[in-house]
């Protein structure tokens, strides 16, 4: 038994189309097109495949405004390796700065400038210590404690929640 897809004809063990077919003619229909696809459906019993592309007139609009990548999958995830304490978990003595609402946090005051704090460095209560940004608003963060920086928990451009961990610093005044 063969099934007709695209152009291609299949023949496979008990008559059935694949799985691993269909992906291969999808593959191959998106990159004879060559324009975004707004949606794909594959499936394998009675094979199956629906590809809907977007319009040339859609196409510039939904790049320009295309979601950024998903998170991969949770088994993913999970493969991942996990990752050391933070410092904060590590030393109770230590004095954490946290983030004072969500948002996206930058150490920096722009984007190529010195960092506001580097590890090692002495910081006095008061002083601006990063930035996290919601909703196009800069808010400082600014440390409520005086001490060394030991570490910084989160990376530039990295989204934190409310009461994240984003600077770790040794209290100059001993423990808390």
């Amino acid at each position: 038994m063969s099934e007709e897809l695209g152009d291609v004809v299949h023949e496979e063990k008990n008559g059935e189309v694949t799985l691993a077919d269909l992906r291969h003619e999808v593959r191959q229909l998106i990159s004879d097109v060559g324009r975004p696809i707004r949606r794909v459906s594959l499936k394998a019993g009675t094979a199956v495949i629906e590809v809907e592309w977007e319009s040339s007139a859609d196409g510039a609009a939904a790049e320009a405004s295309r979601p950024a990548p998903a998170a991969p999958p949770r088994d993913q995830q999970a493969a991942a390796p996990a990752p050391p304490p933070p410092a904060a978990e590590q030393a109770p003595d230590r004095h954490r700065i946290v983030a004072p609402l969500v948002g996206t946090f930058y150490g920096a005051p722009s984007p190529g400038a010195e960092p506001f704090v580097g590890v090692g460095d002495v910081v006095q209560a008061g002083k601006q210590v990063a930035i996290v940004e919601a909703m196009k608003l800069m808010n400082a963060v600014t440390a409520d404690r005086s001490g060394t920086v030991v570490s910084i928990e989160v990376s530039d451009g990295e989204f934190v929640e409310y009461g994240q961990t984003l600077i770790v610093i040794e209290p100059a005044d001993g423990p808390e």
